[in-house]
């Protein structure tokens, strides 16, 4: 995820979209640049690291000029450096973008043989090249651009300027987001409201396959086959926290409603359909070594710790190689049996977790390699792993994990899928089915989002318990675990987490007319047995809330509240059932009015032990 803002109007353009990138650092902060065009000529200034950086070098080297574009950047193709960082130039064509080109290997294997060098590892260099090449044939900026955008498969929002034409701006989108601002005379255009909100709030918002051409007198919106369309500008009335916020109340919330287009990110790029692969770029381990394996540790703290346990599943059922689980603050001090034939798969969403850290360097000082699951990209973990897979979930402000945590599941995911293909335990059939659950799964978050309003109704009638309990079976059980710590996390509320089957084992003690049991039971094979866990809470005057899918039937009697989610591979279960816990957990917070973002006592990353 990477923010990019561009300006074309009668002011200094440097100003404007430097206030703008700052709006944006949420969405990437791993390098930034900004292009400036004055009297034909684009002068570029690009820094490695947070975009204080560039300011400094920007506070002692101008750049002048009144159209201008930036970006601020979140790594997906090519190592955070000043030489990947955005702005890229070809010939004169100037460009930012969000997103990723699929198929830019393919691109960049032909505009090699056409003569062009490339002086950076990003995806995003390609376009500028491509709209070069074009340009050579048809003289015309607009329409370069328009035959550049149709060679490249993939998500993007883009905005560019050029020597050759240097009176326009032009910005096109698909997949990604894309506003633009009209001002008095001038226009903008970035990747999310805040960036422009104090210069203007009349927005356009475009639609994906959509372009918009800018001059210092009009805007011109068409499809990228060129068809005219019309748009009325929208009023926006937030104030800048809500801004901030995109208008809702807690970043919690809107963070719980990032999760399709956070997943979407996660996955993108990384799947070859027609093969039924998936492709890990930065991976940075061996096949050799992956085939040979004989035992992976999982390691993690937290709300990843029961990612890592729903990774077990995964990994066993699908490589069918033996994994076991550590929380990162015991790893270490148990002398586990590292060789050279065991990985160890630590994950952390900030990649600063001291004692998962701890556990990664306990690995190494034994010989053994490390495949790291992280959000941050250049984090220590991620700079002191063997491997990595990047989640891109974005920047995560509240406390409270959850896009982080259904990111960092399909991340799992994934690398259960290329490693079952390069062991050999998964067929073309089975990697078919499992990649298409994969690419319907943000879909299908939606519809769990749509939940949201029986969710607070629920929450309304439970508030007021002080105990809380969660059942699930199988993969499911982590789940419960997750929905457990959610509550007692931002409610304050006491909250177990348990195996449906262990019930009996001490639990059941605890039920009563006051206690609500939540009970996670989708349609599988363990399905009537969490059935009959129900009405055994039920006979004890327990109230139950019930997750389920479609494909259940027969919980009415059962339980008091029924959550239905969509249905999906058992695999991927864990991610649509732990969407309504979130909900519930958030919406109790609420209601007992605590502080949503910042609970008392944690903290966002825990970097000391």
């Amino acid at each position: 995820m990477c923010g990019i803002v561009g300006y074309i109007g009668p002011r200094q353009a440097t100003s404007i979209v430097l206030d703008g990138l700052r709006k944006l650092e949420y969405r990437g902060y791993d390098s930034a640049g900004i292009a400036a065009l004055d009297q034909g000529k684009i002068n570029i200034c690009r820094a490695e690291g947070k975009l204080v950086n560039l300011e400094k070098i920007l506070h002692e080297r101008a750049l002048i000029g009144t159209i201008g574009i930036g970006h601020t950047r979140w790594a997906t193709h090519g190592r955070p450096s000043e030489i990947n960082a955005h702005p890229h130039n070809s010939g004169g064509f100037v460009v930012v973008h969000n997103g990723i080109i699929e198929n830019y290997l393919d691109l960049k294997t032909r505009l090699r043989e056409q003569g062009h060098h490339f002086s950076s590892d990003t995806d995003t260099e390609i376009i500028a090249h491509l709209v070069e090449e074009h340009y050579k044939e048809c003289s015309d900026f607009e329409t370069s651009v328009r035959k550049a955008l149709g060679d490249v498969r993939g998500a993007y929002a883009v905005a560019m300027i050029c020597e050759q034409e240097p009176d326009k701006l032009i910005a096109a989108k698909q997949g990604s987001p894309l506003v633009v601002g009209q001002g008095q005379g001038e226009f903008f255009v970035a990747s999310d409201i805040p960036a422009m909100l104090s210069h203007t709030r009349e927005m356009v918002f475009l639609e994906d396959g959509e372009l918009v051409v800018f001059t210092t007198e009009a805007m011109a919106i068409t499809t990228l086959d060129g068809t005219p369309v019309e748009k009325t500008p929208k009023t926006i009335t937030w104030s800048p926290v809500m801004a901030e916020k995109d208008g809702y109340r807690h970043f919690m919330l809107k963070e719980i409603h990032e999760q399709p287009r956070a997943i979407a990110d996660t996955i993108a790029g990384r799947i070859r359909e027609e093969h039924a692969e998936v492709f890990l770029a930065d991976l940075g381990l061996e096949d050799d070594f992956l085939n040979d394996l004989e035992r992976i540790y999982i390691v993690a703290c937290g709300t990843s710790w029961h990612a890592a346990l729903v990774g077990k599943f995964l990994l066993e059922k699908h490589a069918r190689i033996p994994v076991e689980v550590d929380i990162a603050s015991e790893f270490r001090y148990r002398d586990p049996l590292v060789t050279a034939k065991t990985l160890t798969l630590v994950i952390s969403q900030s990649g600063e977790t001291a004692d998962t850290l701890a556990a990664l360097r306990e690995t190494h000082g034994k010989g053994g390699k490390v495949l790291a699951i992280c959000n941050v990209v250049e984090s220590s973990i991620a700079r002191e792993s063997d491997g990595i897979i990047y989640t891109h979930a974005g920047p995560e402000i509240g406390v409270a994990s959850t896009k982080a945590f259904t990111t960092q599941l399909v991340a799992l995911y994934l690398f259960t899928l290329y490693l079952g293909n390069l062991c050999g335990k998964l067929d073309l059939e089975t990697r078919r089915t499992m990649l298409d659950a994969l690419v319907s799964l943000p879909r299908k978050v939606e519809e769990c989002l749509e939940l949201n309003a029986a969710i607070e109704q629920a929450a309304q009638s439970l508030m007021h318990a002080s105990d809380f309990l969660y059942l699930g079976r199988g993969n499911q059980y982590p789940i419960a675990l997750e929905g457990a710590l959610k509550l007692k996390e931002i409610s304050y509320i006491h909250a177990e987490g348990y195996p449906a089957g262990e019930m009996k084992h001490g639990p059941i003690a605890l039920i009563d007319e006051q206690l609500p049991v939540v009970v996670i039971a989708p349609h599988n094979e363990t399905f009537e047995k969490v059935a009959a866990n129900m009405e055994e809470v039920q006979a004890r005057g327990g109230r139950v809330l019930a997750v389920t899918d479609q494909a259940a039937t027969g919980l009415a009697d059962r339980a008091e509240i029924v959550l239905v989610v969509p249905q999906t591979v058992d695999d991927l279960m864990p991610v649509l059932t732990s969407i309504p816990l979130q909900l519930l957990a958030y919406h109790i917070a609420v209601l007992k009015g605590t502080d949503v973002d910042q609970p008392r006592n944690l903290a966002k990353s825990v970097t000391v032990e």
